[in-house]
């Protein structure tokens, strides 16, 4: 069978902490533009995050803090705070990003999934389905464990 090429965890964290505060200017641009997206994109999920965790009264809850903090309060603090704190935020966070980028790498490198067939092929999707249905059950197991710091 044949495996794919997974980088190591060190070498992801460490292109990750070289080329991610170059979208600093991006960040800066795009993150205040979208605060009216979040905000409606957000209160429109109410209904999935309910269904997801299965708590009481978990969407008028999600969605009222939503609107409590509203979209000028997040582009607020992303102007004030957010955009001088991207960069070192990022360098700041290579050791977590390699943790936590980690396992899921191992879990690629170790799964078999077979030739790759011509383009279109379904066995190409049966492919991705295995990688898929495996980093599902790592994030699935990782969430139950206790958490670390």
């Amino acid at each position: 069978m044949t495996k794919p090429i997974v980088p190591s965890a060190e070498e992801v964290a460490k292109k990750w902490a070289e080329e991610t505060p170059r979208r600093a200017t991006y960040y800066e641009k795009e993150t205040p533009a979208a605060a009216d997206r979040w905000a409606t994109n957000a209160t429109a999920a109410a209904d999935n995050y309910k269904a997801a965790v299965q708590a009481v009264d978990i969407a008028k809850r999600f969605a009222g803090g939503i609107k409590r903090v509203g979209a000028t309060k997040f582009k607020r603090k992303v102007e004030a705070v957010g955009i001088a704190r991207f960069g070192p935020g990022v360098t700041a966070a290579v050791e977590d990003m390699e943790k936590g980028v980690e396992p899921y790498l191992a879990v690629i490198a170790a799964t078999e999934i077979g030739a790759r067939k011509p383009r279109g092929d379904p066995a190409n999707y049966e492919r991705v389905k295995k990688i898929g249905t495996a980093l599902n059950t790592k994030r699935l197991a990782l969430l139950a464990a206790s958490p670390s710091s």
